[in-house]
Protein backbone atom coordinates (compact mmCIF):
# COMPACT_ATOMS: atom_id res chain seq x y z
CA UNK A 1 0.00 0.00 0.00
CA UNK A 2 1.59 3.35 -1.34
CA UNK A 3 2.12 6.61 1.62
CA UNK A 4 -0.88 8.27 0.33
CA UNK A 5 -3.18 5.16 0.47
CA UNK A 6 -2.02 4.43 4.38
CA UNK A 7 -2.66 8.10 5.46
CA UNK A 8 -6.23 7.92 4.07
CA UNK A 9 -7.15 4.98 5.22
CA UNK A 10 -4.97 6.03 8.75
CA UNK A 11 -7.23 8.43 8.64
CA UNK A 12 -10.11 6.99 7.91
CA UNK A 13 -9.67 4.95 11.55
CA UNK A 14 -9.49 8.35 13.13
CA UNK A 15 -13.06 9.35 12.09
CA UNK A 16 -14.43 5.67 13.57
CA UNK A 17 -12.58 6.42 16.75
CA UNK A 18 -13.70 10.02 17.24
CA UNK A 19 -17.02 8.68 16.04
CA UNK A 20 -17.30 6.13 19.18
CA UNK A 21 -15.60 8.54 21.53
CA UNK A 22 -18.04 11.31 20.89
CA UNK A 23 -20.92 8.75 21.54
CA UNK A 24 -19.20 7.34 24.54
CA UNK A 25 -18.46 10.85 26.35
CA UNK A 26 -20.87 13.05 24.80
CA UNK A 27 -20.72 16.05 22.36
CA UNK A 28 -19.31 18.75 24.60
CA UNK A 29 -16.41 16.91 26.24
CA UNK A 30 -15.55 15.30 23.27
CA UNK A 31 -15.18 18.62 21.90
CA UNK A 32 -13.40 19.96 24.59
CA UNK A 33 -10.61 17.34 24.73
CA UNK A 34 -10.75 16.14 21.53
CA UNK A 35 -11.82 18.83 19.24
CA UNK A 36 -8.01 20.02 18.73
CA UNK A 37 -6.57 16.73 19.21
CA UNK A 38 -4.62 15.90 15.69
CA UNK A 39 -3.83 12.69 14.25
CA UNK A 40 0.24 11.56 13.70
CA UNK A 41 1.79 8.69 12.21
CA UNK A 42 1.80 5.19 13.00
CA UNK A 43 5.08 3.88 13.18
CA UNK A 44 6.40 0.29 14.11
CA UNK A 45 2.75 0.25 15.79
CA UNK A 46 2.79 3.20 18.05
CA UNK A 47 0.45 5.61 16.63
CA UNK A 48 1.15 9.44 17.70
CA UNK A 49 -1.82 11.97 18.30
CA UNK A 50 -1.06 15.63 18.92
CA UNK A 51 -2.87 17.55 21.46
CA UNK A 52 -2.37 21.76 21.55
CA UNK A 53 -1.38 22.38 25.16
CA UNK A 54 0.33 20.24 28.36
CA UNK A 55 -3.31 20.44 29.63
CA UNK A 56 -4.80 18.87 26.92
CA UNK A 57 -1.90 16.33 26.69
CA UNK A 58 -2.26 15.35 30.10
CA UNK A 59 -5.92 15.02 30.67
CA UNK A 60 -6.37 13.03 27.19
CA UNK A 61 -3.42 10.20 28.01
CA UNK A 62 -4.93 10.04 32.18
CA UNK A 63 -8.53 10.15 31.62
CA UNK A 64 -9.44 8.62 28.05
CA UNK A 65 -5.92 6.50 27.03
CA UNK A 66 -7.10 3.68 28.04
CA UNK A 67 -10.43 3.91 25.91
CA UNK A 68 -8.62 5.53 22.80
CA UNK A 69 -6.36 2.83 22.50
CA UNK A 70 -9.22 0.14 22.61
CA UNK A 71 -11.27 2.28 19.90
CA UNK A 72 -7.52 1.75 17.60
CA UNK A 73 -7.42 -1.92 18.25
CA UNK A 74 -11.06 -2.50 17.17
CA UNK A 75 -10.53 -0.47 14.10
CA UNK A 76 -6.88 -1.19 13.17
CA UNK A 77 -4.79 -4.35 15.01
CA UNK A 78 -1.82 -3.03 13.84
CA UNK A 79 -2.42 -0.10 16.74
CA UNK A 80 -0.21 -2.07 19.53
CA UNK A 81 -0.03 1.71 21.59
CA UNK A 82 -1.13 5.22 21.31
CA UNK A 83 1.11 8.60 22.52
CA UNK A 84 -0.29 12.02 23.42
CA UNK A 85 2.61 14.53 22.47
CA UNK A 86 2.42 18.28 22.18
CA UNK A 87 2.34 19.74 18.52
CA UNK A 88 5.14 20.55 17.48
CA UNK A 89 6.16 24.23 18.28
CA UNK A 90 5.91 26.64 15.11
CA UNK A 91 9.17 27.89 13.46
CA UNK A 92 10.17 31.09 15.00
CA UNK A 93 8.94 34.63 13.31
CA UNK A 94 10.86 37.24 12.53
CA UNK A 95 9.80 40.86 14.63
CA UNK A 96 8.74 42.76 11.80
CA UNK A 97 6.14 40.07 10.81
CA UNK A 98 2.74 40.70 11.25
CA UNK A 99 -0.29 38.11 10.82
CA UNK A 100 -2.78 39.45 8.58
CA UNK A 101 -6.44 38.10 8.26
CA UNK A 102 -8.17 37.79 4.77
CA UNK A 103 -10.36 40.85 4.17
CA UNK A 104 -13.52 40.58 5.33
CA UNK A 105 -16.29 40.22 2.43
CA UNK A 106 -18.39 42.54 1.54
CA UNK A 107 -22.06 42.86 1.40
CA UNK A 108 -25.60 44.50 1.54
CA UNK A 109 -25.86 45.04 5.18
CA UNK A 110 -22.49 46.51 5.62
CA UNK A 111 -21.30 43.39 7.42
CA UNK A 112 -17.25 44.84 6.56
CA UNK A 113 -17.60 48.15 7.11
CA UNK A 114 -19.53 47.12 10.44
CA UNK A 115 -16.57 45.54 11.99
CA UNK A 116 -14.57 46.69 14.45
CA UNK A 117 -10.76 47.40 14.04
CA UNK A 118 -8.25 44.84 14.21
CA UNK A 119 -4.96 46.13 16.02
CA UNK A 120 -2.07 44.31 14.52
CA UNK A 121 0.37 43.16 16.16
CA UNK A 122 3.50 45.68 17.27
CA UNK A 123 6.42 45.65 14.72
CA UNK A 124 7.64 47.70 12.06
CA UNK A 125 5.30 48.68 10.05
CA UNK A 126 2.57 48.57 12.01
CA UNK A 127 2.40 52.57 13.14
CA UNK A 128 -1.45 52.98 12.14
CA UNK A 129 -1.92 50.29 14.87
CA UNK A 130 -3.02 53.21 17.59
CA UNK A 131 -3.52 56.42 16.03
CA UNK A 132 -6.32 59.05 16.72
CA UNK A 133 -7.81 59.22 20.26
CA UNK A 134 -6.89 56.22 21.43
CA UNK A 135 -2.81 58.23 21.44
CA UNK A 136 -3.80 59.38 24.30
CA UNK A 137 -4.75 57.00 26.87
CA UNK A 138 -1.20 56.74 28.42
CA UNK A 139 -0.16 56.18 32.00
CA UNK A 140 1.03 59.26 32.23
CA UNK A 141 -2.32 60.93 31.70
CA UNK A 142 -4.41 58.27 33.59
CA UNK A 143 -5.51 59.80 37.10
CA UNK A 144 -5.11 57.44 40.23
CA UNK A 145 -7.18 57.54 42.86
CA UNK A 146 -8.42 54.63 45.28
CA UNK A 147 -11.39 53.55 43.24
CA UNK A 148 -8.48 52.37 40.49
CA UNK A 149 -4.78 52.47 42.43
CA UNK A 150 -5.21 48.97 42.56
CA UNK A 151 -6.19 48.26 38.45
CA UNK A 152 -3.70 51.10 37.92
CA UNK A 153 -0.72 48.83 39.81
CA UNK A 154 -1.56 46.09 37.90
CA UNK A 155 -1.66 47.38 34.74
CA UNK A 156 1.82 49.05 35.10
CA UNK A 157 3.40 45.47 36.38
CA UNK A 158 1.76 43.78 33.85
CA UNK A 159 3.53 45.95 31.36
CA UNK A 160 6.76 46.15 32.85
CA UNK A 161 7.57 42.62 33.07
CA UNK A 162 9.60 40.89 30.44
CA UNK A 163 7.74 37.34 31.16
CA UNK A 164 4.30 37.16 32.44
CA UNK A 165 4.26 35.55 36.50
CA UNK A 166 1.48 32.45 35.82
CA UNK A 167 0.05 33.84 39.29
CA UNK A 168 -0.74 37.63 37.73
CA UNK A 169 -1.58 35.38 34.06
CA UNK A 170 -4.10 36.80 32.69
CA UNK A 171 -4.75 40.01 34.47
CA UNK A 172 -8.33 40.70 34.43
CA UNK A 173 -9.75 44.52 34.84
CA UNK A 174 -13.31 44.83 35.72
CA UNK A 175 -15.41 47.67 36.51
CA UNK A 176 -18.75 49.72 35.39
CA UNK A 177 -18.59 51.73 32.46
CA UNK A 178 -16.57 54.92 31.74
CA UNK A 179 -14.41 54.15 34.77
CA UNK A 180 -11.09 53.78 33.08
CA UNK A 181 -10.88 50.31 31.64
CA UNK A 182 -10.25 50.82 28.08
CA UNK A 183 -7.91 53.13 29.37
CA UNK A 184 -5.35 51.18 31.27
CA UNK A 185 -5.65 48.98 28.04
CA UNK A 186 -4.36 51.32 25.56
CA UNK A 187 -1.71 51.97 28.25
CA UNK A 188 -0.57 48.79 28.58
CA UNK A 189 -0.38 48.54 24.79
CA UNK A 190 1.75 51.84 24.79
CA UNK A 191 3.82 51.05 27.77
CA UNK A 192 4.72 47.61 26.12
CA UNK A 193 5.43 49.18 22.70
CA UNK A 194 7.79 51.55 24.12
CA UNK A 195 9.63 49.32 26.29
CA UNK A 196 10.17 46.72 23.74
CA UNK A 197 9.11 46.96 19.95
CA UNK A 198 9.64 43.76 18.86
CA UNK A 199 6.81 42.40 21.01
CA UNK A 200 4.29 40.97 19.48
CA UNK A 201 0.87 42.19 21.03
CA UNK A 202 -2.62 41.64 19.53
CA UNK A 203 -5.44 44.59 21.10
CA UNK A 204 -9.39 43.49 20.26
CA UNK A 205 -12.61 43.63 21.37
CA UNK A 206 -14.22 39.92 22.06
CA UNK A 207 -16.93 41.44 19.83
CA UNK A 208 -13.86 41.58 16.88
CA UNK A 209 -12.36 38.02 18.27
CA UNK A 210 -16.18 36.33 17.82
CA UNK A 211 -17.01 38.22 14.07
CA UNK A 212 -13.23 37.31 13.08
CA UNK A 213 -14.20 33.64 14.24
CA UNK A 214 -17.36 33.75 12.66
CA UNK A 215 -15.33 34.60 9.49
CA UNK A 216 -12.81 32.20 9.39
CA UNK A 217 -15.67 29.45 10.06
CA UNK A 218 -17.56 30.92 6.90
CA UNK A 219 -14.32 31.62 4.93
CA UNK A 220 -12.56 27.80 5.77
CA UNK A 221 -9.80 29.71 7.27
CA UNK A 222 -9.47 28.40 10.94
CA UNK A 223 -6.00 27.36 10.50
CA UNK A 224 -4.83 31.45 9.52
CA UNK A 225 -7.28 32.29 12.60
CA UNK A 226 -5.42 30.11 14.83
CA UNK A 227 -2.07 31.14 13.60
CA UNK A 228 -3.17 35.02 14.08
CA UNK A 229 -3.99 34.60 17.68
CA UNK A 230 -1.57 31.71 19.14
CA UNK A 231 1.37 33.12 18.09
CA UNK A 232 1.53 36.33 19.97
CA UNK A 233 3.52 37.69 23.19
CA UNK A 234 0.44 39.40 24.59
CA UNK A 235 -3.13 38.84 23.65
CA UNK A 236 -5.27 41.96 25.21
CA UNK A 237 -9.15 41.30 24.85
CA UNK A 238 -11.97 44.67 25.69
CA UNK A 239 -15.39 43.68 27.13
CA UNK A 240 -14.81 39.64 27.17
CA UNK A 241 -18.30 39.84 28.41
CA UNK A 242 -19.33 39.93 24.99
CA UNK A 243 -18.12 36.06 24.44
CA UNK A 244 -21.17 35.10 26.81
CA UNK A 245 -23.99 32.51 25.50
CA UNK A 246 -21.63 31.82 22.60
CA UNK A 247 -20.61 28.81 22.34
CA UNK A 248 -18.44 28.15 19.41
CA UNK A 249 -16.53 30.97 20.26
CA UNK A 250 -16.40 30.55 23.81
CA UNK A 251 -14.68 26.98 22.71
CA UNK A 252 -12.14 28.90 20.14
CA UNK A 253 -11.34 31.59 23.13
CA UNK A 254 -10.85 28.77 26.01
CA UNK A 255 -8.17 26.67 23.62
CA UNK A 256 -6.41 30.24 22.47
CA UNK A 257 -6.18 30.96 25.96
CA UNK A 258 -5.42 27.81 26.60
CA UNK A 259 -2.34 27.64 23.77
CA UNK A 260 -1.24 31.53 24.98
CA UNK A 261 -0.60 30.43 28.87
CA UNK A 262 1.24 27.09 28.30
CA UNK A 263 3.40 29.01 26.28
CA UNK A 264 3.93 31.40 29.16
CA UNK A 265 2.45 34.20 27.18
CA UNK A 266 0.66 37.50 29.12
CA UNK A 267 -3.37 37.52 28.27
CA UNK A 268 -4.86 41.29 29.63
CA UNK A 269 -8.92 40.92 29.67
CA UNK A 270 -11.28 43.85 30.63
CA UNK A 271 -14.94 42.84 31.49
CA UNK A 272 -17.63 45.02 33.28
CA UNK A 273 -18.62 42.25 35.57
CA UNK A 274 -16.20 40.23 37.84
CA UNK A 275 -15.87 36.44 36.33
CA UNK A 276 -17.79 35.24 38.96
CA UNK A 277 -20.78 36.95 37.85
CA UNK A 278 -20.57 36.38 34.26
CA UNK A 279 -24.00 34.67 32.78
CA UNK A 280 -23.71 31.89 29.72
CA UNK A 281 -20.51 31.21 30.20
CA UNK A 282 -19.37 27.30 30.94
CA UNK A 283 -17.46 26.44 34.34
CA UNK A 284 -14.06 26.10 32.66
CA UNK A 285 -13.86 29.39 30.98
CA UNK A 286 -15.01 31.33 34.80
CA UNK A 287 -12.47 29.26 36.27
CA UNK A 288 -9.88 30.33 33.74
CA UNK A 289 -10.71 34.16 33.35
CA UNK A 290 -10.15 33.96 37.39
CA UNK A 291 -7.23 32.26 37.53
CA UNK A 292 -4.83 35.08 37.47
CA UNK A 293 -5.08 38.60 39.36
CA UNK A 294 -8.87 40.13 38.82
CA UNK A 295 -8.22 44.07 39.48
CA UNK A 296 -11.83 45.89 40.14
CA UNK A 297 -11.81 49.86 39.47
CA UNK A 298 -14.53 50.50 41.71
CA UNK A 299 -16.97 53.75 41.34
CA UNK A 300 -15.07 57.11 41.43
CA UNK A 301 -14.80 59.00 44.37
CA UNK A 302 -15.42 63.32 44.33
CA UNK A 303 -11.21 63.44 44.69
CA UNK A 304 -10.31 61.33 42.02
CA UNK A 305 -13.38 63.30 39.62
CA UNK A 306 -11.63 66.49 41.00
CA UNK A 307 -8.23 65.90 40.17
CA UNK A 308 -9.73 64.18 36.52
CA UNK A 309 -11.41 67.34 35.82
CA UNK A 310 -8.40 69.69 37.07
CA UNK A 311 -5.72 67.72 34.84
CA UNK A 312 -8.37 68.07 31.62
CA UNK A 313 -8.66 71.66 32.15
CA UNK A 314 -5.01 72.42 32.31
CA UNK A 315 -5.03 71.28 28.43
CA UNK A 316 -7.84 74.20 27.31
CA UNK A 317 -6.89 76.77 26.02
CA UNK A 318 -9.39 79.06 28.05
CA UNK A 319 -9.20 78.69 32.25
CA UNK A 320 -11.87 76.90 33.81
CA UNK A 321 -12.32 78.33 37.62
CA UNK A 322 -12.51 75.84 40.10
CA UNK A 323 -15.79 76.38 41.28
CA UNK A 324 -16.99 75.05 38.23
CA UNK A 325 -14.74 71.75 38.07
CA UNK A 326 -16.11 71.47 42.16
CA UNK A 327 -19.48 71.98 40.66
CA UNK A 328 -19.26 68.95 37.86
CA UNK A 329 -17.05 66.48 40.24
CA UNK A 330 -20.12 66.73 42.89
CA UNK A 331 -23.13 66.66 40.37
CA UNK A 332 -21.87 64.01 37.69
CA UNK A 333 -20.66 60.87 39.87
CA UNK A 334 -21.26 57.47 37.96
CA UNK A 335 -19.05 57.79 34.95
CA UNK A 336 -16.05 59.67 34.14
CA UNK A 337 -16.45 59.51 30.30
CA UNK A 338 -19.98 61.33 31.30
CA UNK A 339 -17.85 63.84 33.29
CA UNK A 340 -14.95 64.53 30.84
CA UNK A 341 -17.93 65.32 28.27
CA UNK A 342 -19.83 67.60 30.62
CA UNK A 343 -16.29 69.75 31.05
CA UNK A 344 -15.79 69.56 26.84
CA UNK A 345 -19.41 70.62 26.79
CA UNK A 346 -18.72 73.58 29.08
CA UNK A 347 -15.53 74.98 27.11
CA UNK A 348 -16.53 74.31 24.29
CA UNK A 349 -19.61 76.89 24.84
CA UNK A 350 -17.02 79.29 26.29
CA UNK A 351 -14.28 79.30 23.28
CA UNK A 352 -17.05 79.18 20.51
CA UNK A 353 -19.80 82.00 22.12
CA UNK A 354 -17.58 83.58 24.40
CA UNK A 355 -19.51 83.05 27.44
CA UNK A 356 -17.42 83.65 30.48
CA UNK A 357 -17.30 80.04 32.14
CA UNK A 358 -19.16 79.88 35.38
CA UNK A 359 -21.16 77.76 37.55
CA UNK A 360 -24.46 79.51 36.23
CA UNK A 361 -23.28 79.01 32.62
CA UNK A 362 -22.62 75.20 33.42
CA UNK A 363 -26.00 74.55 34.94
CA UNK A 364 -27.67 76.28 31.82
CA UNK A 365 -25.65 74.53 29.34
CA UNK A 366 -25.78 71.01 31.05
CA UNK A 367 -29.46 71.15 32.11
CA UNK A 368 -30.51 67.82 30.71
CA UNK A 369 -27.33 65.83 31.68
CA UNK A 370 -27.71 67.17 35.08
CA UNK A 371 -31.46 66.87 35.25
CA UNK A 372 -30.87 63.02 34.65
CA UNK A 373 -27.89 63.14 37.41
CA UNK A 374 -30.13 64.48 39.91
CA UNK A 375 -32.62 61.67 39.37
CA UNK A 376 -31.18 59.10 41.69
CA UNK A 377 -32.86 55.63 42.11
CA UNK A 378 -33.00 54.72 46.02
CA UNK A 379 -33.47 51.17 46.61
CA UNK A 380 -37.17 52.20 48.71
CA UNK A 381 -38.37 53.41 45.53
CA UNK A 382 -37.79 50.50 44.10
CA UNK A 383 -39.27 47.81 46.78
CA UNK A 384 -42.38 50.31 46.90
CA UNK A 385 -42.89 50.08 42.67
CA UNK A 386 -41.97 46.56 42.45
CA UNK A 387 -44.34 45.73 45.44
CA UNK A 388 -47.33 47.35 44.42
CA UNK A 389 -46.49 46.15 40.84
CA UNK A 390 -46.89 42.76 41.95
CA UNK A 391 -49.78 43.32 44.24
CA UNK A 392 -47.89 41.86 47.52
CA UNK A 393 -47.06 43.51 50.95
CA UNK A 394 -43.88 45.95 51.17
CA UNK A 395 -43.03 44.25 54.28
CA UNK A 396 -42.62 41.04 51.99
CA UNK A 397 -39.40 42.71 50.41
CA UNK A 398 -37.61 42.24 53.63
CA UNK A 399 -39.07 38.93 54.96
CA UNK A 400 -37.88 35.11 54.97
CA UNK A 401 -40.76 34.02 53.23
CA UNK A 402 -39.84 31.77 50.17
CA UNK A 403 -43.28 31.39 48.07
CA UNK A 404 -42.49 31.94 44.71
CA UNK A 405 -45.25 34.72 44.67
CA UNK A 406 -42.93 36.41 47.10
CA UNK A 407 -39.04 35.28 46.17
CA UNK A 408 -39.82 36.39 42.10
CA UNK A 409 -40.65 40.03 42.69
CA UNK A 410 -38.25 39.75 45.78
CA UNK A 411 -35.81 38.75 43.14
CA UNK A 412 -36.82 41.43 40.60
CA UNK A 413 -36.29 44.21 43.31
CA UNK A 414 -32.78 42.84 43.97
CA UNK A 415 -31.67 42.78 40.12
CA UNK A 416 -32.79 46.21 39.78
CA UNK A 417 -30.95 47.86 42.86
CA UNK A 418 -28.23 46.26 41.45
CA UNK A 419 -28.99 48.12 37.87
CA UNK A 420 -30.14 51.24 39.27
CA UNK A 421 -28.28 52.40 42.35
CA UNK A 422 -24.38 52.03 43.30
CA UNK A 423 -24.34 49.71 46.49
CA UNK A 424 -22.69 46.95 46.75
CA UNK A 425 -23.82 43.14 46.82
CA UNK A 426 -24.07 43.39 50.93
CA UNK A 427 -25.02 46.72 51.15
CA UNK A 428 -27.49 45.54 49.04
CA UNK A 429 -28.98 42.45 50.74
CA UNK A 430 -29.18 44.18 54.03
CA UNK A 431 -31.85 46.43 52.46
CA UNK A 432 -33.55 43.14 51.77
CA UNK A 433 -33.74 41.82 55.37
CA UNK A 434 -29.92 41.33 56.16
CA UNK A 435 -30.05 38.54 53.63
CA UNK A 436 -25.81 37.08 51.93
CA UNK A 437 -24.90 39.07 49.09
CA UNK A 438 -24.57 35.68 47.67
CA UNK A 439 -28.09 35.76 46.96
CA UNK A 440 -28.41 38.65 45.36
CA UNK A 441 -25.87 37.16 43.23
CA UNK A 442 -28.33 34.56 43.03
CA UNK A 443 -31.36 37.08 41.72
CA UNK A 444 -29.10 38.82 39.85
CA UNK A 445 -28.54 35.71 37.80
CA UNK A 446 -31.66 34.06 37.77
CA UNK A 447 -33.42 37.02 36.60
CA UNK A 448 -31.34 38.08 33.94
CA UNK A 449 -31.68 34.24 32.63
CA UNK A 450 -35.75 34.91 32.72
CA UNK A 451 -35.17 37.97 30.61
CA UNK A 452 -34.28 35.60 27.78
CA UNK A 453 -36.46 32.65 28.49
CA UNK A 454 -39.65 34.56 30.18
CA UNK A 455 -41.02 37.31 27.77
CA UNK A 456 -43.33 38.04 31.13
CA UNK A 457 -40.97 38.54 33.04
CA UNK A 458 -38.61 40.65 30.79
CA UNK A 459 -41.15 42.93 29.83
CA UNK A 460 -41.84 43.65 33.77
CA UNK A 461 -38.25 43.97 34.61
CA UNK A 462 -38.35 46.85 31.40
CA UNK A 463 -41.84 48.79 32.56
CA UNK A 464 -40.22 49.22 36.05
CA UNK A 465 -37.02 50.09 35.22
CA UNK A 466 -38.77 52.71 32.80
CA UNK A 467 -41.08 53.88 35.35
CA UNK A 468 -38.30 54.36 37.92
CA UNK A 469 -35.85 56.17 35.90
CA UNK A 470 -38.97 57.97 34.47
Amino acid sequence: MDEVAGRKELEAHWVRVCDRLRKEIGDKAFKTWFGEVELGKLETGKLRLYAPTRFVRDWVARHYGDRVLAYWQAVNNGVSSVEVNLVPPPAPRRANDIIAMPPLPSSPQGYASSMPRLGPAIGRGSDEAFQGSEARYTFANFVVGKPNEFAYAAARNIAEQDRPLPERNPLYIFGGVGLGKTHLMHAIWHAIRERDPKTRVLYLTAESFVNRFIQALRTKSTGQFKELFRNVDVLMVDDVQFICGKEASQDEFFFTFNSLVEQNKQIVLSSEKPPSELQDIEERMRSRLGSGLVADIHSSTYELRLSILQAKAETARIPVPLSVLEFLAHKISTNIRELEGALNRVIAHGQLIGREITVEMAQDVLHDLLRQADRKVTVDEIQQRVAAHYNIKLAEMSSPRRARSVARPRQVAMYLAKQLTTLSLPQIGKRFGNRDHTTVMHAVRKIEELKVSDLSIAEDVELLKRQLQG
